[in-house]
């Protein structure tokens, strides 16, 4: 009997291989996407000091169905807001292992809106 692998260790193994040719660094860091079930994440991150600069999620926003689009299109303009904020003009996009569909897609544009760069 052959034992299948888990959408989500498959997810894992295409997130190294993303993470294998992005890096983040203090002029332009890496926007981290983690999306579960029911909510949806998004972290600003400089790889070189090892630290996460701004974060937002839908739990953070008080976000009742953050599991949907509307959800993440907020916590996209928040994420902006923050790192504009912080002087973050400039990221390079990490969908987290996830096709770029559905909610990753819209938070992105959702903070390409509000003035992030990528």
């Amino acid at each position: 009997m052959i034992k299948k692998e888990s959408k989500n260790v498959i997810r894992k193994r295409r997130h190294e291989r993303v993470r294998s040719k992005i890096h983040g660094t203090a002029e332009c860091p890496r926007l981290n996407v983690f999306r579960s079930n029911t909510q949806i994440f998004a972290q600003i991150i400089d790889d070189d000091k090892q630290t996460t600069l701004v974060s937002s999620s839908s739990v953070e926003l008080k976000i009742k169905n953050g599991g949907n689009i509307e959800g993440a299109k907020e916590v996209g303009k928040d994420i902006a807001t923050k790192a504009k904020k912080m002087n973050i003009k400039k990221v390079v996009f990490d969908r987290g292992g996830y096709l770029y569909h559905g909610r990753v897609e819209a938070l992105a544009e959702a903070a390409r809106e509000n003035g992030l760069e990528f």
